[in-house]
């Protein structure tokens, strides 16, 4: 069997290393008192609050100052950030040793739609857990919101390409969305689409596949 050189691999974060839970959110923020957060008739307004600060577009001060407008009472900036942050869960051990295997062959990259207020809440939570620096898992850590830009425009993928000097034929793709898989493979990278929770099942059989590995 001919086997097809991948020398890169670039994860998603949520749903793929890190375990998140985004109804924990909802139910924070009605808890709080924005009773209608992310209901039907307030998705445009959800997209935009959310996707702005995704992409860097809206500060985190500006994203609290949003969320107050809606609420019935004061809330605290702590408040809000471990209300929008409740839906980050934990990066299991064992998905970190399995990376932390793969590094000795591959270089590992990181690509998430995230924002800074999350960026520093699963940093905290991983270096906390495994002691060490989430930065040092990867070569490099390319986040939505210091790119201006967000999964699944092609751009961004085509933009850390550049970054990072990758060459797309060798370049694996791993997300558990599909729009995002299929975006990624119009840039010329082999693609992985997985269901969330499912890393260590999926990718050892996929690269075996492709004839890496035993």
């Amino acid at each position: 069997m001919t086997s097809i050189q991948i020398r890169n691999i670039i994860f998603d974060l949520g749903g793929v290393i890190l375990n998140i839970d985004p109804q924990l959110t909802v139910e924070a923020f009605r808890n709080m008192g924005w009773k209608d957060f992310f209901e039907e008739k307030n998705q445009p307004l959800n997209k935009d609050l959310f996707y702005n600060l995704e992409m860097g577009q809206a500060s985190p001060e500006a994203f609290r100052e949003i969320v107050r407008m809606n609420m019935n009472s004061y809330v605290s900036d702590i408040e809000i950030d471990m209300a929008w942050s409740a839906m980050l869960l934990d990066i299991p051990s064992e998905r970190v040793r399995y990376l932390e295997g793969l590094k000795k062959d591959y270089n590992l990259y990181l690509l998430s739609n995230t924002n800074e207020i999350h960026r520093r809440v699963f940093h905290q939570k991983f270096e906390e857990s495994h002691g060490y620096s989430l930065f040092a898992l990867f070569e490099r850590n390319f986040y939505s919101h210091e790119m201006g830009l967000r999964k699944p425009n092609p751009q961004i993928f085509t933009n850390a390409l550049e970054e990072a000097g990758l060459v797309p034929s060798e370049t694996l793709f791993v997300d558990d969305m599909k729009d995002n898989t299929d975006a990624a493979q119009t840039t010329g990278m082999r693609v992985l689409h997985i269901e969330p929770g499912t890393l260590l099942e999926r990718l050892p059989e996929y690269l075996k596949s492709l004839g890496h590995g035993a």
